[in-house]
């Protein structure tokens, strides 16, 4: 994957973006949308743009194991921005780089989802490591890191406090929803 410093395709690209981002009238806020639909038992049809995937748990806790499960998105996620971002910044900052790679792990407890205990449903802690192949010197590679963490924006998600709201909606008519729901019972 050796990043080319000056010329190629993704450098202009990025120098463009820039360049309009720059000179924008207002704050240049773009939306991602991803669409899902539960087809059977855990599985989950996913569209994002012309992608269509599968999402499902593994069999230990009820899946079919068809595709990745959520949480292993969102680990995706995160190594995924991480690379792209190097891939950015190593341009602008001029450092060159050989490759990146991300291994990403998260720990949860599995009786939150299920709700048999009252602890979090979603990640405890999440852990990466980042192998970076680069002749440059250790100096300008620690820049890159420290460049790349303050600009991943799934790593800012991860991090930063964010508002999440949800409405809900019962063969088309609203439906509220109280916020604190009444505990699992064993059936």
């Amino acid at each position: 994957m050796s990043v080319q410093l000056q010329g190629d395709r993704l450098s202009q690209t990025i120098d463009a973006v820039r360049a309009d981002l720059r000179q924008a009238p207002e704050p240049p806020v773009v939306s991602f949308v991803a669409e899902t639909r539960l087809s059977e038992e855990y599985r989950t049809e996913v569209t994002i743009r012309d992608f269509a995937f599968a999402v499902d748990e593994p069999p230990t806790i009820g899946g079919a194991d068809s595709g990745p499960t959520p949480v292993e998105l969102v680990l995706a996620g995160l190594g995924t921005c991480q690379e792209i971002v190097y891939a950015t910044y190593a341009r602008l900052l001029g450092i060159p780089i050989d490759g990146v790679r991300v291994r990403a792990e998260g720990r949860l407890d599995l009786r939150g989802f299920f709700g048999v205990a009252d602890v979090p449903a979603g990640f405890q802690e999440v852990t990466y490591d980042v192998a970076i192949d680069s002749p440059a010197p250790a100096t300008d590679v620690a820049r890159l890191v420290a460049t790349v963490n303050a600009r991943c924006p799934v790593l800012d998600i991860l991090q930063q406090p964010l508002a999440v709201t949800g409405s809900y909606s019962l063969n088309g008519a609203p439906l509220p929803v109280a916020a604190d729901p009444e505990p699992v019972v064993a059936r």
